[in-house]
């Protein structure tokens, strides 16, 4: 007895030690699970960024990213929020042009503002999956995905990137509203008339907004009549307070001096991103 009685005794302590031999294996008591480790806070605008709200609540917003009415088919990466943030400079300088835009029964309309990085990754993953043609009867009826990089429409780096550059459009007053994209919609091409394209509430301007063709180009010859007279009472509207147009985008413009010209951000569009949240 007293031997049984010390071989219990040793096996109670061995197994309160968390150690057991079976049959020659030696196991051990599950590890506590390692605590998680938190998550890495989101980066947040420099204090030169802006909502344009807090700027100016007159221009009109539509984010397409945000939406899957764009060129991917899909709220792009990054985008949290339909919010236009800029540097403060652009910010200021897109309200001076919608006064003067305003007095002539005008108002601009956003459809792109800040780009994070995460957005242009986004873009360029897309452009190499060349299977992925969801969209192109209506961004790029005419293009093939493979020449994308090559003709210049997708790009690894985005000036939207740094904050000065905006996409955007005038919408003659009173501003009807521009109905809601359907996924899965029948697609019409970007180039079309404007009677048959999808319906913007915008001026026309000969093409829609993201058209991957050469009538987007600012002052391609083939636009005439009310299209280029809207293109260039755009263009008029932006130069006089600061603003560059890329020519092959009639939508498009930067503001000079850019306050950040060669740094590329990647804080989410967000309300929280900018200081105040506005």
């Amino acid at each position: 007895m007293t031997g049984l009685a010390s071989a219990l005794r040793t096996l109670a302590v061995t197994a309160a030690a968390g150690l057991f031999t079976v049959t020659g294996a030696v196991t051990s008591a599950p590890a506590a699970p390692a605590p998680p480790v938190p998550a890495a806070p989101e980066p947040k605008a420099p204090r030169e960024f802006v909502a344009l709200s807090s700027v100016d609540r007159t221009i009109l917003q539509e984010m397409r990213y945000t939406t899957p009415h764009n060129f991917v088919g899909e709220p792009v990466d990054g985008y949290r929020q339909p919010v236009c943030i800029l540097t403060r400079p652009a910010a200021e300088a897109l309200h001076r042009a919608q006064v003067r835009l305003l007095a002539r029964g005008y108002t601009l309309k956003v459809y792109d503002c800040y780009r994070p990085q995460r957005a242009v990754d986004h873009f360029v993953s897309w452009a190499k999956d060349l299977a992925d043609e969801a969209m192109k009867k209506e961004f790029y009826p005419l293009v093939d995905k493979s020449r994308l990089f090559a003709d210049g429409y997708i790009a690894e780096k985005s000036g939207h990137s740094r904050g000065s550059t905006v996409d955007l459009t005038i919408v003659r007053l009173p501003a009807r509203p521009t109905r809601a994209y359907v996924p899965g919609e029948r697609l019409v091409e970007c180039s079309a008339p404007r009677a048959e394209r999808f319906p913007d509430n915008s001026v026309d301007m000969g093409t829609g907004y993201d058209c991957f063709d050469t009538l987007s180009h600012t002052d391609d010859p083939r636009v005439g009549g009310v299209q280029r007279a809207n293109r260039q009472l755009l263009k008029g509207a932006l130069v006089e307070q600061g603003f560059v147009n890329l020519p092959e985008e009639w939508w498009h413009f930067t503001f000079k001096p850019e306050p950040f010209p060669s740094t590329f951000f990647d804080f989410p569009v967000a309300r929280r991103s900018v200081a105040g949240g506005h």
